[in-house]
Parts: C-alpha cells; sequence; structure tokens
C-alpha cells in the first residue's frame, strides 16, 4: 500500500486542482484582515461634537437653529468660562428658559455673564453633525466613555481566541470543510447583525461571534490548502500571507468610498456568504480523513485531483496506508506529553504572541502619528509586501529557522533604535521604524508555516489553534500596553517590544528546520525531527 505522500506526488503535488482550491480559499485571508483592522475605520472619532445642555433641543426646534448655530451657543459660554476645558465633554450647569428670546437663550443670567457660569461633566447627551458616521457617534464612545473602543478591539481578538480553541478542536475532530463551511456562515451572519445592533451591548456580543467564527475559517482554511500540496510546495502557505496583506491595502479604498460605519460592516462581512459556495468546489481533506480510517473517501478524493491535474492513479491502489497509531480526539496535554511536541508548542506560543504584540503595537503607534488616514493605512500594508518577497526568496534556499530569527531580531533592534532617535529627524524614525515593521511582518508569516509543519495531522488544526490563540491574546494587550506606556514615556513601548522580539529571535533557533521534509502523520514522526 502507498503512502499519502507517495500518492499525492504521482496524483500532481501543486496542479490544476490544488492552484484553484489555493485561490479560493485564499480570498478568506481578504475578508478575515477586513474584520482584523476594521476598527481603525469604524470608530474613526468624530470631526465635532457637543454636549446639549437640557431645554436646547426644544429651544432649537422653536428658534429654527442649524446644528453649527446651537453648536456656538452651546460652547462660546465654555469658551469664555475656561480656555482650557474640555469643551465637549462638559456643559453648562444650566438649564435653558425655553421662553426667552433665540437670540440669546442666557439672558435671564444678566450681570453675571455667560463666561461666569458653572459647568459640569456631560451626562450622555451628545450631538453630533454626522451621528452615523461611525460606532464612536453611534454609541457615544467619547469623553468618559473612550476607553471602550479599545474594548471592541479587545473582545474582538477576545473572539479570536475562543474560536482558536473551540474551532480548531471541531476541525480536527469533525473535519475541515465542515468546520470552514459554518465559520464562514457564522461570520457573515454574526456581521449582519453586527451592522444593525441597537446597542453597545448587541454590537459587543456579536463582534465577539463574529471574531470566533473568522478565526476559525482562517485557520482552517489554511490547514486545508497546507494538507493537499506537497512537501516541495508548502512555500504556499507564505503566499496566503500576501492575501491577508493585499486586504489590508484594499480596506482603506472601501472605508473612503462607503461614508457610514453600518455599510463598511456589511461590506466587510457579505462577502463571506459567498464562500459558502465552496461546498461545491473544496473536498475534504485527505490527509485528515486517513487519520479518522476513512481511506476509500480520501482514495476517491486523490483520483479526483489526479484528473484535474491530467495525471493518472494506478487502478491497483485499493487504499493508502494509515498509520497504526490509534485515532483518539485531540486534547490539550496531547501538546505536552512528549519532549519534542512540549518544547516545540511553548516556543511557538511566545512566538505567535510575540509577533501579534508587536505587529498591532507598531500599526498602532503608526495610526496616531497624524497625517492621511487611509493614505497612511494603504502605505503601511504595501510595506508588507516586500516581507513576503524576501521570505519566498530565502525560506526554501537556507530553510525556516535563519529567516524567522532573523525577523525576530532586526524587528527588535530596529525598535531599540527607533526609541532613542531624536525627534528632529522624523524621517530616520520613519525609515528605522520601517524595518522593524519588515521583520515583525516576516516573523508573523513564517511563524504560520513552521507552526503546520511542527504538528502532526491528528493534532494539526487543533495544534495551530492552540498556538495562534497566543496571538490573539497578544492583540488583547497591545491597545492597552501600547497607550498606557506612551502615557509615562512615549517610546517606553518599543523598549518592551525590543525585548520581547531578540528573545523569540534566539528561541526558535530551537526548534527542528523542517525544509524540505514531508508533514509528520503521527506523533512518534515529530518526535523523530531533528
Amino acid at each position: 500500500m502507498p503512502s499519502f505522500d507517495e500518492v499525492l506526488k504521482e496524483a500532481g503535488e501543486f496542479g490544476r486542482f490544488q492552484k484553484r482550491v489555493f485561490f479560493l480559499l485564499c480570498q478568506t485571508g481578504v475578508t478575515f484582515s477586513f474584520l482584523f483592522a476594521s476598527v481603525v475605520f469604524l470608530g474613526q472619532a468624530p470631526e465635532s461634537y457637543w454636549c446639549r445642555i437640557p431645554g436646547a433641543a426644544e429651544l432649537s426646534a422653536r428658534c429654527g437653529w442649524t446644528l453649527e448655530e446651537e453648536r456656538n451657543l452651546t460652547l462660546l459660554p465654555l469658551r469664555l468660562a475656561n480656555e482650557s476645558s474640555g469643551r465637549e465633554c462638559e456643559r453648562l450647569d444650566t438649564t435653558w428658559d425655553t421662553s426667552v428670546s433665540c437670540a440669546n437663550p442666557l439672558a435671564r443670567y444678566g450681570a453675571r455673564g455667560a463666561g461666569s457660569l458653572p459647568h459640569t461633566a456631560c451626562r450622555g447627551d451628545w450631538v453630533y453633525e454626522q451621528p452615523h458616521a461611525s460606532i464612536v457617534s453611534e454609541y457615544d464612545l467619547v469623553c468618559g466613555n473612550a476607553w471602550m473602543l479599545d474594548l471592541t478591539q479587545a473582545i474582538l481578538n477576545l473572539g479570536f481566541l475562543a474560536g482558536a480553541f473551540t474551532l480548531g478542536y471541531a476541525a480536527d475532530r469533525y473535519g475541515r470543510i465542515l468546520i470552514y463551511l459554518l465559520s464562514c456562515l457564522g461570520v457573515g451572519i454574526c456581521g449582519v447583525i453586527v451592522a444593525f445592533a441597537p446597542n453597545f451591548t448587541v454590537f459587543s456580543i456579536f463582534r465577539f461571534l463574529q471574531g470566533a467564527f473568522s478565526k476559525g475559517s482562517w485557520m482552517t482554511c489554511y490547514v486545508i490548502v497546507m494538507e493537499i500540496i506537497g512537501s516541495d510546495q508548502r512555500i504556499i502557505g507564505i503566499m496566503i500571507q500576501i492575501f491577508f496583506t493585499v486586504g489590508i491595502m484594499i480596506l482603506p479604498g472601501i472605508a473612503y468610498w462607503i461614508p457610514n460605519w453600518q455599510g463598511i460592516q456589511l461590506a466587510i462581512s457579505l462577502p463571506n456568504f459567498l464562500f459558502l459556495l465552496y461546498y461545491w468546489a473544496v473536498p475534504e481533506s485527505p490527509r485528515w480523513l486517513l487519520t479518522r480510517k476513512k481511506g476509500e473517501k480520501a482514495l476517491k478524493i486523490m483520483r479526483d485531483i489526479a484528473k484535474h491535474n491530467g495525471k493518472y492513479l494506478s487502478p491497483h491502489y485499493t487504499e493508502i496506508t494509515v498509520s497504526n497509531e490509534e485515532v483518539s480526539n485531540p486534547s490539550f496535554l496531547d501538546m505536552f506529553r512528549t519532549p519534542q511536541m512540549r518544547r516545540n508548542t511553548l516556543i511557538l506560543m511566545y512566538a505567535w504572541f510575540t509577533s501579534a504584540l508587536i505587529y498591532q503595537g507598531l500599526v498602532m503607534r503608526l495610526g496616531i502619528a497624524g497625517g492621511n488616514l487611509y493614505l497612511d493605512f494603504f502605505i503601511s500594508g504595501a510595506v508588507e509586501l516586500p516581507a513576503a518577497l524576501l521570505i519566498l526568496v530565502t525560506i526554501d534556499r537556507i530553510g525556516r529557522r535563519p529567516p524567522f530569527a532573523i525577523g525576530n531580531i532586526v524587528a527588535g533592534i530596529s525598535c531599540l533604535i527607533t526609541a532613542f532617535l531624536p525627534e528632529d529627524l522624523p524621517w530616520l524614525k520613519t525609515t528605522v521604524a520601517t524595518l522593524g515593521r519588515l521583520g515583525i511582518t516576516m516573523a508573523f508569516e513564517i511563524v504560520y508555516l513552521v507552526n503546520t509543519e511542527l504538528y502532526p495531522t491528528t493534532l494539526r488544526n487543533f495544534g495551530v489553534s492552540l498556538c495562534s490563540s497566543l496571538c490573539d491574546l497578544g492583540g488583547t494587550i497591545a491597545p492597552f500596553l501600547l497607550f498606557r506606556l506612551a502615557a509615562i514615556w512615549l517610546e517606553l513601548p518599543l523598549i518592551i517590544f525590543s525585548i520581547l522580539a531578540v528573545v523569540c529571535g534566539f528561541l526558535v533557533l530551537l526548534l527542528p528546520e523542517t525544509k524540505g521534509m514531508s508533514l509528520p502523520e503521527t506523533v512518534d514522526d515529530v518526535e523523530q525531527l531533528s
């Protein structure tokens, strides 16, 4: 009986069939990147807002004021009272008399003058010139509630974390394509509900669920692609990451042409329903079928692959070699039972955590620099393309470990240098910071590939999902770490980033080299990797 890799080589390791499946599934990376970075555009700060004084709504309606006129009458007394006050977050501690003159609604305070009136913190009656432009104006995430905007991204990352555990486990137990399709359906439904959420609580719950389903679809599609191609073509795993970058570059264009957050949310969510058509185009992973003792189904799929690739499988093949290892449902302890699995898991978890924390931290740090949001965001995505090209050039020549380690170390050194460069050399700080972004992008893209190659088929989806859950933890911590440390010293986050990255660079050198090796089928195969 032939092994799976022998049959795959005869059927074609990356023929017409695999290229079609690769292209179809890679679209998931585009929509995943939309959700991953969408908060930048969903949560844009409103250009103008103020706190309405009690009685102002009735008086404004009676006097026929425009929003601009009401705004001036509301904020002018605050300017007179306190030049340094946070005018948008405060209001006059009084009530407008709706019976007075429209020209001077504060006339009854007479000689004291408007400038001497007391003021107090706003209690929620904000007015926005564009009330539905973003979730900030939709749910009043301003002033004392501004922290809730950061919470929305933390909730999304917690959803990623939940999806990594639950759907990663489910994909190893119930099948790759079933969980992929269910996840895509969940992303679409939850995304639509988020767009029409009546309050912040509903918004947060379904944003969490959308994150969970999105992580399930992204990780499962990656595993399916890696399991149907040959060992010499696994560099394709890096190509999948390029589609993520393409999504990052497309997103600002969507946000530029759609003027409100509901429209943006629908635009990034509805395409997931199209992925349900893959039921007729993408088969179950034959590797997974073999681990579940379903050799006949696996062989049938391999014959279809060979046919589409213009190849021919010997009719004498009646079944494919199946591992004698007892098939069991994956568990958390399986990641740590044996020495090599334990070492690989711990190092990969740290690598995922570090990559996500630094990557998101550098992206958000770029975002607070000001300038044209849409153009800056596009450029920050375009910077990632050279990183992918560097990987494609080096990874099959010198292996996985050297570029993995170098990417982390370059990122760490670049962050450290950027922290101590003088402010009067902004071009140099930007250049060195961009080099750090290149380095951490390389590390981030390689960890996907290496993680897939270091786990057996019986545990691969769960292993990738478990380790990448630390990525979601890093993403949850990143906004709070960045802004809290920056409040102490603007460059302090870069010092932390540099330490984490350099340590990671040396740790990944302890992982086994997987260049040119077949994917391990069993835990014993992993233990034999040197």
